[in-house]
């Protein structure tokens, strides 16, 4: 696309843009990076720390996360690896603070308790991270939310729980390639309730073959049953070595083209965000809708301007000029092959930086600009400014014309000193993120080869 006006004519859902750049803009870096080297005049006083646990009993149908479905006797050793990593990484980077702190996968709660409990001893006594004392996020699925984890989590002090729901139809699950029971799904939410978790997040996702907007109320408003602090929407995508993708369909109904898939997720998304918003959710970004304030204790962390630490086989790390990871792949072979390696690394491996992304001038200030305009709020022109030095405007031409077309085109919006999407650009932030990738970066996404 040309210009941003042919966002309006294109296809709303192209990708979605949630990191910049995407892991598979990743390769083997020319010449391995010492952790020390690459961190050496980097800001450590608030970090993200993420640790990712790529186990699952199960693979959805729609799934391409960094996930491992046969999990069983690889906990263990893949705990002591996360603790060598873990005291490697504090020894590499030296004094260090954690501002924010998430377990994803993968599903963290497939860990038994005790392995849970043993996670987050480890991660305290190496990089000092509690969450007893920072906000800190863990993901869980219903078949793996038991009182006896969620004991674990409340005991230490976890803030938020995150549950994949996806939907609250059987039908509709089954249609995503995720049996489940709605019982089983409530089972679940009642016990992260009891066990008084303080924010509750539950994730649904809309474009199932034959849901319909009204369809896709009926998990709305089984979510709001809950009163749920936080609630994500996220639309289905088909993707390569996925169990949908397997089925050789490029949409989620062989009767249905691309465009009126893009049509039907469009009509779902706006009638639940409405909903929502109605029930006193603020919407956040397209996906992310809160009710009541965003929690304020904890130092603050703003993935754009600052750094993240990732644990584990899959997990991301980045400073301002590296992001660098263990290589990634969807299909269950390529995974269980990167696992098994990330397993045997010794502390010298863990030590250094060895597959990822240099990011060049450009690329930083695109960074900056994506990770704040895909939000609600927007982008401050004066952060902006003050980080790089140069106005938002009046910078790169290609990405001061790329900002001016959005404006032109009203899919955003400058009020005063801040750029934001208008309620049309924050509808098509999939077509809008990929947009504004860099050519080359878009090519190296292209010629990625996926395992």
């Amino acid at each position: 696309m040309s210009s941003a006006a042919a966002i309006l004519a294109g296809p709303a859902y192209a990708g979605y843009q949630y990191a910049y750049p995407p892991k598979t803009a990743y390769r083997p870096l020319a010449r391995p990076v010492p952790l020390r080297e690459a961190w050496a005049d980097e800001p450590k006083d608030a970090l993200f720390l993420y640790v990712h646990v790529p186990f699952c009993a199960m693979r959805c149908g729609f799934c391409n996360l960094f996930t491992l479905t046969r999990g069983e006797g690889q906990v263990g050793p893949y705990l002591d690896a996360l603790r060598l990593q873990a005291e490697t990484v504090a020894g590499s980077l030296g004094p260090l603070r954690v501002a924010r702190m998430a377990l994803g996968g993968g599903t963290p709660t497939f860990l038994a308790a005790p392995d849970l409990d043993r996670l987050f001893r480890d991660l305290r006594a190496t990089l000092g991270a509690s969450p007893a004392a920072v906000p800190t996020s863990v993901e869980t699925a219903p078949g793996t939310t038991t009182p006896e984890r969620l004991a674990v989590l409340r005991a230490h002090g976890v803030e938020r729980v995150s549950i994949g729901v996806e939907s609250f139809r059987d039908d509709e699950a089954r249609a995503m390639g995720r049996p489940q029971a709605r019982r089983n799904v409530e089972a679940a939410l009642g016990a992260i309730r009891d066990a008084g978790i303080p924010v509750l997040n539950i994730d649904l996702i809309y474009g199932a073959a034959g849901q319909t907007p009204e369809s896709f109320l009926d998990s709305v408003e089984a979510a709001l049953a809950w009163s749920p602090e936080e609630l994500f929407l996220y639309p289905l995508y088909i993707r390569p070595l996925t169990g949908l993708g397997r089925r050789g369909g490029a949409v989620a109904d062989d009767r249905e083209d691309d465009r009126s898939w893009d049509a039907r997720r469009l009509a779902i998304y706006r009638v639940a965000r409405d909903r929502l918003r109605a029930a006193g959710y603020d919407q956040v970004s397209m996906r992310m809708f809160r009710r009541g304030p965003e929690g304020a204790w904890g130092p603050a962390y703003d993935c754009a301007r600052d750094g993240m630490v990732g644990l584990g086989a899959g997990a991301r790390s980045y400073t301002a000029a590296l992001h660098y990871s263990t290589p990634y792949a969807v299909g269950q072979r390529g995974v269980a092959e990167i696992v098994a390696d990330y397993v045997a690394r010794d502390a010298g491996r863990h030590g250094r930086a060895d597959y990822g992304a240099w990011l060049d001038d450009e690329d930083r200030r695109r960074r900056f600009v994506l990770m704040h305009l895909l939000q609600r709020a927007g982008l401050s022109a004066r952060a902006y400014a003050d980080r790089f030095g140069t106005p938002l405007l009046d910078d790169l031409p290609a990405l001061a014309g790329q900002l001016s077309s959005l404006l032109t085109a009203g899919l955003a919006a400058l009020d005063g000193d801040r750029l934001a999407l208008t309620e049309t650009g924050l509808e098509r932030s999939d077509a809008v993120g990929p947009w504004l990738q860099t050519a080359g970066m878009r090519e190296r996404m292209r010629a990625y080869a996926l395992r």
